[in-house]
This record gives structure tokens, C-alpha cells and sequence, in this order.
């Protein structure tokens, strides 16, 4: 591995995931744009060197099972990694009734929301196996817990069948990989950013996108001791 931290945030381009990569950054860590787009991942690069961040791109498609691979081995030819954030997310498209339910937005939600987490984790494990301390944060939202779900007097959002529950599974597959990798050095969590202003909710949320992005920070530098297999925000534990 190398002697810097690297790390790799996932949708990492703007918003939220932007904003880890710059956090991280600041703690002089070598981070990994990870997009789709290419002239938006490199002009998040380019911006991020400029702040003194040491970044670089990372083309990736959470979605696709050649992109992945191809960013796994970028990484490994960098020297490994040991720290996966997972922040790339979709919404699906609104609105998201159950009844009248469109089955396309809700496989375009679970896909990148879920599948595809599975997908780059995965493809990442074998580099995080040989980090000293290597972290896992998959980016959740409070509108994935049933229990807010169902209480009467909570904020659950609105009505989605797509996005709040491809959260709730992402939530219960991070439980499943924390389990399985009890026996090991890998911290995995779930963090919620807060109702932050980004394109996802056409910038209604009232957090800003650093502020969305200190739970994640928090999460990947967790001491060796640190929780696995939990889900927080900057309050503390969220109800599952």
C-alpha cells in the first residue's frame, strides 16, 4: 500500500460527494474522483488541486461491471486504497406514488443505490483487505429507516416507493457485509448527509453540501476501535 491514506468517493463530481473528496483532501489523503461524466470529474479534479488537494480521476459507472473493474486496477496501480465512500445515488425521478408505481425508476434507484454499491465494494475489498485501516461509509438518508417510515409524528418525506426504500435495503445489505466482515480490520457504515441543497432534491435541502459531507468524513476516519455496522448522522445513531 502507500505510505498516503487514498481514499475513493463514489459520485464525487459535485454536491455531497464533492465535498468529502475536498475534506479528505484537506487531511492530506490522495483521493479518487470517482464520475461518470468526464469533463465534470476533471474539472472537480482540477478544482480540488487548486485548493491543495492531492485528487485524481477515477471514471467510473457504479453501474457497470467493466467500469468498476477498471477503477479497481487504476487504484491498484496507484498504490491500493483504504478508504471507500459510496455516494453515488440516484433518485429514480419523481414523482414515486406506490400505485401507478413506475417499475423503471425503481430499478434505476435500486441499481445505482444498492447494486451498484454491492458492485464497486466488491471490486474494491481485495485493496481494502490490505490496508492497515481501511474504512467503508455507504451514504444512506434518514427517509430509509422504517422506523422514522412509520412513525406517525415523524418527517418521513414524501411518498417514494423507488428512493426511500433502495435506501432502507442499502441499509440492510451494509448490516449483512458488517457481519461478514466482523472477523476483520474493515469498519463499514452508514451516514445520512441531513436535507442537504443538491441537484438530487433541485437544491431545496437546508444543509449545505460540506455540511452533508462531515458525516462521511467522520465515518472514514474512525479510530480502529470504532463502531461497524451502525448508521448515523452528525446527532448519533439514526432508529433503524
Amino acid at each position: 500500500m502507500s505510505e498516503r491514506t487514498i481514499a475513493l468517493v463514489t459520485g464525487a463530481n459535485k454536491g455531497i460527494g464533492y465535498e468529502i473528496a475536498a475534506g479528505l483532501g484537506a487531511l492530506g489523503w490522495s483521493v479518487g474522483v470517482g464520475a461518470r461524466d468526464g469533463q465534470r470529474r476533471e474539472t472537480a479534479v482540477e478544482k480540488l488541486r487548486a485548493g491543495g488537494a492531492d485528487a485524481f480521476g477515477v471514471p467510473l459507472d457504479v453501474t457497470d461491471d467493466a467500469s468498476v473493474a477498471a477503477a479497481a486496477r487504476l487504484l491498484e496501480g496507484r498504490g491500493g486504497l483504504d478508504v471507500l465512500v459510496n455516494n453515488a445515488g440516484v433518485t429514480g425521478g419523481m414523482p414515486q406514488d406506490p400505485i401507478g408505481a413506475d417499475l423503471d425508476a425503481v430499478r434505476r434507484a435500486v441499481e445505482t443505490n444498492v447494486i451498484g454499491v454491492i458492485r464497486v465494494t466488491n471490486a474494491m475489498l481485495p485493496l481494502l483487505r490490505r490496508s492497515a485501516a481501511p474504512r467503508i461509509v455507504n451514504m444512506s438518508s434518514t427517509v430509509g429507516s422504517l422506523a422514522r417510515q412509520t412513525d406517525p409524528a415523524g418527517e418521513t418525506g414524501p411518498i417514494s416507493v423507488a428512493y426511500s426504500p433502495s435506501k432502507t435495503f442499502l441499509n440492510a445489505v451494509t448490516v449483512q457485509y458488517a457481519k461478514q466482515l466482523a472477523d476483520t480490520n474493515i469498519l463499514i457504515n452508514l451516514g445520512c448527509p441531513g436535507f442537504t441543497a443538491t441537484d438530487l432534491n433541485n437544491f431545496r435541502g437546508v444543509r449545505t453540501p460540506q455540511q452533508g459531507a462531515a458525516i462521511a468524513i467522520r465515518l472514514a476516519t474512525l479510530p480502529g476501535d470504532g463502531p461497524t455496522g451502525g448508521f448515523f448522522d452528525d446527532a448519533g445513531p439514526i432508529p433503524w
